[in-house]
Order: structure tokens, then C-alpha cells, then sequence
């Protein structure tokens, strides 16, 4: 296929998911009965932003010109291996290398492992040659490069075993929000679709918030509490209980509104159902701290031009474009060198 033809697919693709498809439903059902935490709504949500943001064809197009994307098959293949953190977290990763020209070779995460299949075989439903562009493996062998993504422990391991090819190796990280304390409840409201969606399992969720000295965390906790229907998931409310539970025992000050826990904590990576915050007294020592830990970060929520760094609206942490790259690696700029 040249890329223009697999640029058709791709729109195809998203045309499809924006309508209704009772097997996707099904394969959904399938997917929350393997897997609580992937609800169908969570998967719902997922699919919705990939069509939206990943498969429109005007999108794909001027994404594609960025780069020298060979218009023929490179011949190479490329070994992804996805995490299952949330809902087809992985499935921009393949699209980098299906739009890069190149052949995928792909080990699904046990946690989600249907929906990815499913849109391969829609594909292919459309276009038999797709079979000769992905396949999914237990292992990966005979591959020309890996992406592969997981835990900070995780990623020791991938370092040893892919480090002599070429390589993407992603670890943990998590989303910061920083608050000046004039943020209107709307913002706080959007601010809660940045911590909760996904049940705060995604890399891009929102972690942890740095609030200026004094500040008051009551407009917060009653914005927060507009999520209170998450606390229905049993997973999450167990989650909720045990940490309740054990931060009570050990007499750790916290800050609850029944659906989130939040303590003060110097750590960007928290507990589910707990948020961390820090205080911060300026501008520059926030930003000096985002700087010093940007390898810890994935993104910033902050107003528009109050930090020095990059920073993204509040509740569109979920939302990503083309152009986001996980850990500020450009995936399309490393997967073009093998074309």
C-alpha cells in the first residue's frame, strides 16, 4: 500500500468507529468482563479520542508531511511491545509505524488484548493486504527496531534484551498540574476529567497538583466531588478504602471529599484514588522543579502562558494529538531513519 492508500484506511477506520458497530460492543463487553478496570464507557472514551484525534484524514495528511514518509513499504519490521494501563494506549505507537511504511510486530498487553485485534481484523476486512502489515506474537523476533513500553522495573529488562537494535524504551511517569488559586470552578471541574479519567491509571493522568502557599483546597474538593460516581467501581473502591484505611493507621494528614484522597507528598506517582500536592512560594520555583524532574513528567495542566514550560488546558491531558509523543520521544522521526 503506498500512503496515501494507507492514509484511506486509516480515515475509513475512523469514519467507522464514530458510527455504531454492535461487535465492537460485544468485543468491549468481553474486554470489561477480562478486565474491570477497562469498562466499557473507559474503552468507549478511548475509541471516541482516537477517532476524533488520530483518524481523520485532514489530520493524518498534514501529520505525515512533517516527516519524509516513504510512499512504499520499507521492508523493516518493528517489534511494539504495549502496556495495558488503559484502553489501546498502544494503538499510536502502531499507527507511527504502519504510516512510517513499516511492518509491526506486536505483543499486546494480557490486561488488553481484544480491542487492538479487533480493529486489525476491521482493517483487513477492507484490505486483505493488511495481514502482511501486523501481526500479534507472544514474543518478538527477527524485528529491525522495538518501542516498547512499561514500569521503570519493566524497563531494565527491556534495556538488556532490545538494547542492541535501534529502540524506543519508555518507564514510568505521570501529569502535574500546577493551580495559581484563581483557577473559576469550570477550570477545577475540567481539572477533574484530567485526574479521574481512566481511573488516573493513565501516564497522562494528573498525579499530582503544586499549589501556592495558603492555598484554600475547598473550591478544589467540591469541583472534585462533581466525580463522585467513580467511587461505584468496585475496584477503584476498594482502592479508595484500603489507601483510606492505611493513611488513617499511620495518622498521614489528608484532605477527602469521598471520591479522592489527597495528601502532601514530594513524589509525582500516586496511589489510586490519591492525588499528591506540594506547596510552591514563586513562579520560578515551580518551574525550576518541573525542571529538574522532566524526565518523571508526561505533562504539565497549567493556565496558558503562566509557566515557562509547555502547558496543556485543563481536562485535555486524555486528548492527545498526532503530535504528542509519549516522553517527548518524536516516534515518527525515529521510525522514518529505516525507511
Amino acid at each position: 500500500m503506498t500512503l496515501n492508500e494507507r492514509i484511506d484506511l486509516l480515515a475509513r477506520l475512523g469514519r467507522h468507529l464514530e458510527g455504531e458497530d454492535e461487535y465492537l460492543q460485544a468485543v468491549m463487553h468481553r474486554t470489561e468482563f477480562h478486565n474491570p478496570w477497562f469498562t466499557k464507557a473507559n474503552q468507549a472514551s478511548a475509541v471516541q479520542a482516537i477517532a476524533r484525534e488520530f483518524l481523520r484524514r485532514e489530520l493524518l495528511e498534514n501529520w505525515a508531511s512533517c516527516y519524509p514518509v516513504s510512499d512504499t513499504p520499507s521492508g523493516k519490521t518493528v517489534g511494539i511491545v504495549m502496556a495495558g494501563n488503559i484502553p489501546l494506549v498502544g494503538f499510536h505507537d502502531w499507527l507511527c509505524v504502519f504510516i512510517a511504511g513499516h511492518r509491526a510486530q506486536v505483543k499486546l498487553s494480557d490486561k488488553d488484548a481484544y480491542l487492538f485485534p479487533y480493529l486489525i481484523k476491521l482493517l483487513q476486512s477492507w484490505q486483505p493486504a493488511m495481514g502482511d502489515w501486523v501481526e500479534t506474537v507472544e514474543k518478538l523476533k527477527d524485528y529491525d527496531a522495538v518501542i516498547a513500553t512499561g514500569s521503570n522495573n519493566s524497563a531494565r529488562y527491556f534495556e538488556a534484551y532490545f538494547g542492541k537494535k535501534p529502540h524506543i524504551i519508555r518507564r514510568n511517569r505521570n501529569g502535574v498540574a500546577v493551580l495559581t488559586g484563581e483557577e473559576s470552578p469550570e477550570e477545577l471541574t475540567q481539572l477533574g476529567a484530567d485526574i479521574f479519567s481512566f481511573y488516573g491509571l493513565g501516564c497522562r493522568n494528573v498525579a499530582k497538583i503544586y499549589v501556592p502557599e495558603g492555598y484554600d483546597f475547598d473550591p478544589l474538593l467540591e469541583a472534585l466531588h462533581e466525580y463522585r460516581e467513580i467511587i461505584l467501581n468496585d475496584k477503584y473502591k476498594h482502592n479508595f478504602d484500603y489507601n483510606y484505611a492505611l493513611f488513617i493507621l499511620n495518622k498521614v494528614p489528608l484532605k477527602a471529599n469521598g471520591c479522592i484522597l489527597m495528601k502532601e507528598d514530594h513524589s509525582l506517582a500516586s496511589r489510586i484514588a490519591c492525588l499528591h500536592y506540594e506547596y510552591y512560594r514563586d513562579l520560578e520555583q515551580v518551574a525550576r522543579e518541573l525542571d529538574r524532574r522532566k524526565e518523571e513528567v508526561q505533562c504539565v495542566v497549567a493556565r496558558s502562558g503562566f509557566l515557562p514550560q509547555p502547558a496543556l488546558p485543563f481536562g485535555s491531558t486524555q486528548q492527545p494529538s498526532l503530535h504528542d509523543y509519549a516522553d517527548g520521544v518524536d516516534t515518527m522521526a525515529f521510525l522514518v531513519k529505516f525507511s
